[in-house]
């Protein structure tokens, strides 16, 4: 079984590394072209007049800019710029400064030199803590972008550049010719992309047009044409040269490389969708007969249910109950008592030490404000539970040698404690707790570890299936018709296997008959406590066991609702309580002593627990195509290795590597 499991973890590594050998960057996840269109002109004077139409999803962005690397061999200068907003068919012209402006003001423009001695157009879009669709136009001069030979002239320029960080869906152009050739022949047009994912041709005797889909970041788009030189009437860079043979000759060695590259793509895609497909199948048939194996192992076997159904309970189910016990047992807890009960365990067992003499209550009148106090009376824990003793050595150490605490003090050592030693207390309570009731067979080890492997095979299907979602997500482009239905396939047979797992999850019975019949019996103990003033009052037990039920009240999180309900039956309950007799109920039914103790405690071991519990939080940063309101250094972009390093730390996933394994 172990050489399965080891073999299932390689074949799940195997997704995870196919997904990061294909994965591609997009640096600017907060900005996304839906289209990029370029509408250029070239003059009879070599310049030529570009208007780029940016329709962009924009998010938490104040500046979008787009830089041109200086290239005297290119291009002499950038003039003529001009931003603008397009709302239904309108342009709305921006303002433009002459600042160079890491954050530029909305509305505003420049077009300057920067300081790395690029070419820089930028403008405001002022969406520093929003998101919207935009369309934005930039018109610009590239001066001197033709060069002229003797026998044709030459445009050979960048549209995008490679650090172009923004991914568009779509990206389009129209190049227009100063005049007409007389021939169709007379214009030759390459274009250059990594993808090898656009088209360009003539479409008429004076255009050409290019357009690809799918544009990634960090890409370029290259547009070269030889054009007749009678169009160009003057121009700074001419070269009495001719260029035709030398460009048919490069670009017939870089279609043929292209090709060789479209072959290795396609052998590429068909490998790795043959993968897909086989590790698909694989796991599929594992997943489905283990599941299968394992639900025919419990065949004929039910969950255990209570030997009798009880509406109310008016007695604690157990006389040597505690607060956690109780909790562990009502919920039928597997992996312990959770983080926003623990609290109210606190509370509840330290009400409980109470009644058993080991910690006192005093409480105090200050400025119309009540200081309740906990003092120690007895040290000696023979006559506690495992899980009362951990609570009372927790009390005992936030006392250090004055031997009494008030309430606000132990708040703050609450606060102060580290979380380290918060999450080890939560731990103790948990082990102490199931042990105690291992004791008194309530709670079944030997099925536990049978209810164990079962749920560490439901969490293997369902990393199958993270696995699968990244697979489609970041292995779409390469993978054909058969590659999806195998992924499809695959997600389908895990969701099964675990519809199949979780019913043979219902029938394992890691709670005895008799845990099963106090868990009844604690259900029943609650529903009495929230109702039992609406009961006939000859069923209501003496005063005195409401000192008992209300240390459980506080660890169901019922104890005002109690409170209130003792007040209407018991009329007379404030004046005839004696503080000596009823220290619990006297102090929670005369003071503020529930709201300031009970939920103080609670409130202050949850914070406690948020704390350690960790968290993680968004970054932004600029570069290609916009910037943010960013605070700070720059960080390095999220991989996907550091979101899965975040996934397997942070989810609960009840089980270790060396589970699995």
């Amino acid at each position: 079984m172990k050489t399965v499991k080891k073999l299932l973890i390689s074949i799940c590594f195997m997704f995870l590394f196919i997904i990061l050998t294909t994965i591609k960057s997009n640096a600017s996840s907060n900005l996304h072209l839906n289209k990029l269109a370029f509408d250029a002109n070239i003059n009879s004077d070599g310049s030529m007049d570009v208007i780029e139409t940016w329709d962009i999803k924009i998010k938490d962005t104040n500046t979008l800019f787009k830089t041109f690397k200086t290239d005297m061999s290119k291009y002499s200068d950038i003039t003529n710029v001009q931003v603008s907003e397009i709302t239904n068919g309108s342009a709305r012209n921006f303002t433009k400064i002459n600042t160079l402006m890491y954050h530029v003001t909305k509305d505003s423009y420049y077009g300057l030199i920067n300081d790395d001695g690029n070419f820089e157009i930028a403008w405001g879009v002022g969406l520093d803590d929003s998101s919207a669709t935009k369309k934005y136009q930039i018109s610009y001069t590239v001066e001197d972008a033709i060069t002229k030979y003797s026998d044709y002239a030459e445009l050979y320029w960048q549209f995008v550049g490679s650090d172009f960080e923004v991914s568009a869906d779509k990206i389009t152009g129209t190049i227009t010719l100063p005049s007409q050739a007389q021939s169709k022949d007379d214009l030759k047009v390459w274009g250059h992309t990594e993808d090898l994912n656009g088209e360009i041709y003539v479409t008429d005797l004076d255009e050409i047009s290019f357009e690809l889909d799918g544009f990634n970041s960090g890409r370029y788009v290259e547009i070269r044409t030889l054009f007749p030189t009678s169009m160009i009437v003057s121009t700074s860079r001419i070269h009495d040269v001719d260029i035709l043979n030398d460009v048919i000759e490069e670009e017939t060695v870089w279609a043929n490389e292209a090709n060789a590259r479209r072959a290795r793509k396609d052998a590429t895609n068909f490998l790795i969708t043959l993968v897909v497909v086989i590790v698909c199948v694989l796991l599929s048939v594992f997943s489905i007969l283990r599941a299968i194996k394992q639900a025919n192992k419990f065949k004929g076997k039910t969950k255990y249910k209570p030997t009798q159904e009880l509406e109310y309970y008016r007695d604690l189910p157990r006389e040597n109950a505690t607060p956690a016990q109780s909790l562990y047992v009502y919920f039928e807890t597997k992996s312990g008592i959770a983080d926003n009960d623990i609290g109210k365990v606190v509370s509840a067992t330290l009400l409980n030490l109470n009644l058993k003499k080991h910690i006192e209550f005093q409480v105090e009148k200050e400025k119309n404000k009540e200081k309740i106090t906990m003092k120690i009376l007895n040290n000696d824990t023979s006559d506690l539970s495992a899980d009362e003793k951990v609570i009372f050595e927790f009390l005992q150490k936030a006392c250090k040698d004055n031997k009494e605490i008030t309430v606000k003090e132990f708040e703050k050592y609450i606060k102060r404690t580290s979380t380290t030693d918060i999450l080890a207390l939560k731990t103790n309570i948990n082990g102490q707790t199931k042990r105690e009731l291992i004791k008194q067979q309530i709670y079944d080890t030997e099925q536990e570890k049978v209810y164990k492997d079962q749920s560490s095979q439901t969490t293997i299907y369902a990393i199958i299936i993270f696995f699968a979602i990244f697979a489609i997500a970041f292995t779409s482009e390469f993978l054909n018709i058969f590659g999806y239905i195998g992924i499809f396939g695959l997600i389908v047979c895990q969701v099964i296997a675990i519809v199949i797992n979780s019913k043979t999850l219902n029938k394992i019975n890691v709670y005895t008959q008799k845990g099963i019949d106090e868990k009844e019996m604690w259900r029943g103990l609650k529903k009495y406590m929230e109702d039992f003033s609406m009961l006939d009052k000859r069923e209501v037990p003496e005063i005195a066991i409401w000192e008992h039920f209300l240390v459980f009240a506080t660890a169901f999180g019922i104890a005002d609702k109690v409170l209130k309900q003792l007040k209407v039956v018991y009329p007379n309950i404030e004046s005839d309580l004696n503080v000596n007799t009823y220290t619990c109920m006297y102090f929670m039914m005369n003071t503020n002593f529930s709201r300031s103790f009970s939920n103080a405690i609670s409130t202050s071991m949850s914070s406690a627990y948020s704390s350690a519990s960790g968290g993680g939080g968004g970054f932004s940063g600029g570069g290609g195509g916009g910037r943010w309101p960013e605070v700070g250094e720059e960080v390095d972009k999220p991989s996907l290795l550091s979101f899965f390093e975040f996934f397997v730390k942070t989810i609960d996933l009840e089980l270790t590597l060396k589970d699995i394994i």
